[in-house]
């Protein structure tokens, strides 16, 4: 009898994440503005609870920051934010690559195909939050394969955390396209089990994914470029 309310409470949760992520990506809510908690919780008809947990997953997601007595703001980004958390994914991500070259079954490689082909479709239709929903299913497969427990932990708490940045990335102008043929491109790498190949396919396109970001929040200025260039450097 009580999971109907608790079901609803976890709905409501769900849009009052939404739409503040929606408002933060489109600009709507912009860096340093304050979030209210009563005019949310007027909106949604609830009390400011359910809107205080949603508050702490979008800080750990990276959109907010929750600051003691004086409530919720849009947490700001640099360039250097930026190429701090690409520079990590770069490692991390190249690294699990490399390992899984040799250790992708057939049938890992053939779902990975399969799952790019969807995002092509996705692409397509201009879903970016579908797009990213998917296009962590083909990261995770190749990331597991690596076998390697603390990396795929380390990997996962970075991606939630910057989960703004990645989503910001895919919403510039052809980026989902260009993630598509990256895919493909690592594919063909992991049927040859060419792990080095993978790795540098990998930091390819989290450079490129990085500079796209970079220009797409008005941050290629000086210290912008100079980023940009450490991460191609870092990527080569």
């Amino acid at each position: 009898m009580r999971r109907k309310p608790i079901e609803r409470h976890q709905t409501l949760r769900e849009k009052i994440l939404e739409t503040i992520r929606d408002a933060i990506l489109k600009g709507s809510l912009k860096p340093g503005e304050r979030v209210s908690e009563p005019e949310l919780a007027d909106r949604f008809g609830i009390s400011r609870t359910p809107i205080r947990e949603a508050f702490r997953q979008l800080e750990s997601e990276g959109y907010l920051v929750v600051i003691p007595r004086k409530g919720a703001v849009v947490a700001s980004l640099s360039a250097r934010d930026i190429e701090e958390f690409y520079a990590i994914k770069i490692i991390l991500e190249g690294f699990a690559a490399r390992m899984a070259a040799d250790k992708l079954s057939a049938k890992e490689i053939e779902r990975l195909e399969t799952i790019n082909e969807r995002l092509a479709q996705i692409a397509k239709e201009g879903d970016v939050k579908t797009f990213f929903r998917v296009h962590n299913e083909f990261h995770e497969i190749f990331i597991k394969a690596a076998g390697n427990e603390k990396l795929l932990d380390m990997i996962n708490q970075l991606v939630l955390k910057f989960k703004r940045l990645r989503l910001a990335s895919l919403s510039h102008p052809g980026r989902m396209e260009i993630s598509v043929e990256e895919h493909r491109n690592m594919i063909r790498a992991f049927r040859n089990q060419d792990g080095e190949r993978a790795d540098s396919l990998v930091r390819h396109t989290a450079t490129i994914g990085a500079q796209a970001l970079i220009q797409s929040m008005g941050l290629a200025d000086a210290e912008g470029g100079r980023l940009a260039q450490a991460l191609s450097e870092k990527a080569g």
